[in-house]
């Protein structure tokens, strides 16, 4: 006898009672078994979120049609996959490599349920470090010219490939809100968590000049708002005095790392729900 298979539910919808009940006794209902659940009502928007694994020895288009009415009975957003499929990933770079580098050694640990099928950058600075994981690097060059025909590239890449998620491990291209908005939901980015203290270039040059005791990184959604979008997840370190601008700069490449690491995993296993302009993580 094969074993059950893995699924991942996630869902939101404003918030009543009865919920958690229907969902399960729908789940149970086609013989399927609950490993994992969490759940959260947000008082302050009225909408409930939930995530549930669970195992069943039935077709996915069987679960599906199995969960379809109770999440037309809630008004329910919902996604349903099997548990643990690597997301259909595109990174897209410049010329820095320690969030990309991060990434694909992740992937290849298998710790990281993405699979990057494809590496995009403005520069071919990072092409080696793509070919040396086994990716392919595509070169899009942007210029205020040649912007529109390289996010339509782009936005080509997406479909072509069936790409899921796109990563922005230190793009240092503003996407339109064109793009942004076709993106939404799907497109995760990184930068340092001194905005907008310090903005433009050499930023933990300016933090060093001010001696500030933290470094930090924010990982959120992409939108049209530049940085302003709901966020994943931040992480930081203490720093002091003794820290030079190079250092700084070293502590926060590995804060980024960390922090863009956990926000693409989390998405990538469902566990991130947006709630207006900002995100319920189960984590």
């Amino acid at each position: 006898m094969s074993a059950p298979a893995r699924y991942v539910l996630s869902l939101s919808c404003p918030d009543g009672p009865g919920i958690v009940h229907a969902v399960s006794g729908a789940i149970a209902g086609v013989g399927g078994n609950i490993t994992e659940s969490h759940q959260f009502g947000a008082a302050d928007t009225g909408n409930f979120f939930m995530r549930v694994e669970l195992e069943a020895s039935v077709s996915e288009d069987e679960l599906r049609a199995a969960l379809t009415p109770v999440a037309e009975r809630f008004a329910m957003t919902w996604n349903l996959d099997t548990a643990g499929r690597p997301m259909r990933t595109i990174v897209m770079v410049s010329k820095a490599e320690h969030c990309l580098g991060d990434l694909l050694y992740r992937e290849r640990a298998g710790t990281l349920p993405i699979e990057i099928v494809a590496v995009v950058g403005n520069h071919t600075t990072l092409q080696g470090l793509a070919e040396f994981y086994g990716k392919s690097f595509v070169h899009i060059p942007v210029t205020a010219d040649t912007k529109d025909d390289a996010e339509a590239a782009l936005l080509a890449m997406v479909e072509e490939l069936d790409v899921e998620l796109v990563v922005l491990a230190r793009y240092m291209q503003i996407l339109s809100p064109t793009l942004a908005e076709a993106l939404r939901g799907r497109a995760i980015n990184i930068h340092h968590s001194f905005l907008p203290s310090f903005k433009g270039a050499r930023p933990y040059f300016q933090a060093h000049d001010r001696g500030v005791k933290l470094i930090g990184a924010t990982a959120h959604y992409v939108t049209s708002d530049l940085d302003e979008g709901p966020i994943i997840e931040q992480d930081v370190d203490r720093v002091d005095h003794a820290h030079t601008p190079e250092s700084l700069t070293a502590i926060g490449a590995d804060v980024e790392r960390r922090a863009l690491a956990r926000a693409v995993r989390w998405h990538a296993e469902h566990r991130v729900l947006l709630d207006g302009h900002r995100t319920i993580v189960f984590r």
